[in-house]
């Protein structure tokens, strides 16, 4: 079964059941989370194993007694993938009692709902859109993202490729459909113009996710006079598949470098024994995380779940919830401007998904450690390192 295409049975029945239970009065011991997430469509994969881990992180904190004393429950609302339809789906669970609501991986996907939560006077909290402008520049004061942004990610590839793989030049390709790629691609580009010179970015290019063919910048790439030693490939599935199966059946066999949107398998049956793909992710959903953490909570997972989740974004969606809890503890109330504060006094707050710091102007972390993890032979998951940008450029 293709996994992009399909969310658990379990955790579709237990979405099921939570929007029953939505729809009859709050109890008064519950605290009620909302998603507006993406159960099917193009998206889904990237919201599934955060939607699970949420589900991990509420059943281990209501074990323990909760949050101030009441149950936490989660209740969702499917926005099909549609960025349009994002809104709706956050009214929907606001409707029903949310207190908190959680959106999409991604800050198009996602900012419609957030800004319908953020409006309405609740914390939005993206499992881990990671375009700086989820947050107070681009949605509200109250809007907050568990990832690690595009800029540190994008940093920490150009840091790898330079110093520990000694590549001298370099070529970007870039999808225009999400501001998440835009800003990887822009980050890299000044990241690596900074170690390199300017003379070491041998081109760019772009090509749309609803065309992406890109036969004519294929043309370009092999006209360079000199060869680059990789290419950023910023770009996701499905459009991205198509992509590097192009480039590669055009023999354009260099190193393809990209972000967290590559994470998983669920993709490579796309492009049958694809090699030397490299991405920085939050961990290995294949059992070898070298993380003592991060491996226990995978195993949590798989013990919940029957299986690893789709791809290691679950990380994010389990401290969104543990962020969000310490955050209402320290504010010793769930009113949002409190809890608002209390998470702007995160330093370094330890997470599953990293050391967290807010501030009031930005709601998004930068430096944190990251997987690189390599596609070799058609397999993904063989670890290379434990990378963390170094220096955000100026």
């Amino acid at each position: 079964m293709n996994r992009a295409l399909s969310i658990t049975s379990s955790l579709t029945a237990c979405v099921l059941g939570a929007a029953l239970l939505g729809a009859s009065a709050q109890a008064a011991d519950e605290v009620i989370i909302g998603a507006a997430i993406a159960q099917s469509g193009v998206v889904a994969p990237y919201d599934e194993g955060p939607a699970q881990a949420m589900e991990v992180a509420v059943e281990e904190i209501n074990a323990k007694g909760g949050v101030l004393g009441k149950q936490l429950k989660i209740i969702y609302a499917d926005t099909k993938s549609d960025i349009a339809y994002g809104g709706t789906a956050a009214q929907e669970v606001i409707d029903k009692g949310a207190q908190m609501v959680v959106v999409t991986c991604d800050y198009d996907f996602g900012s419609a709902a957030a800004s319908v939560a953020d409006s309405t006077g609740l914390i939005a909290f993206s499992t881990c859109a990671g375009d700086p402008k989820f947050g107070p520049s681009g949605i509200g004061p109250n809007a907050f993202t568990m990832a690690t942004g595009a800029p540190g990610q994008a940093v920490a590839m150009a840091e790898w490729a330079y110093n520990v793989k000694g590549w001298r030049s370099g070529y970007v390709l870039m999808d225009t459909t999400i501001a998440f790629d835009a800003t990887w691609a822009d980050f890299f580009k000044r990241r690596w113009t900074e170690l390199a010179g300017a003379e070491a970015l041998l081109g760019e290019d772009t090509f749309g996710g609803e065309d992406p063919q890109i036969a004519s910048q294929i043309t370009r790439i092999k006209s360079l006079p000199k060869q680059p030693d990789f290419i950023v490939l910023a770009s996701f599935p499905p459009a991205g598949v198509s992509a590097t199966r192009q480039l590669r059946a055009a023999g354009v066999n260099q190193p393809l470098m990209g972000s967290e949107s590559w994470d998983g398998d669920y993709w490579l049956e796309g492009v049958p024994n694809l090699t030397e793909f490299y991405f920085v992710t939050y961990g290995s959903i294949f059992g070898n995380d070298p993380r003592p953490d991060v491996a226990d909570f995978m195993t949590k997972f798989q013990k919940k779940w029957g299986k690893p989740p789709v791809t290691s974004h679950a990380i994010t969606g389990y401290s969104v919830i543990e962020a969000w809890t310490k955050a209402v503890e320290k504010a010793g109330t769930f009113d949002t401007d409190k809890v608002r504060d209390a998470l702007q006094s995160f330093s370094n707050e330890a997470l599953l998904a990293g050391p967290t710091t807010f501030t009031a102007d930005q709601h998004i972390n930068m430096q944190r450690d990251l997987l690189l993890i390599e596609v070799k032979d058609g397999k993904s998951g063989n670890i290379i390192q434990v990378v963390r940008a170094e220096k955000m450029p100026n």
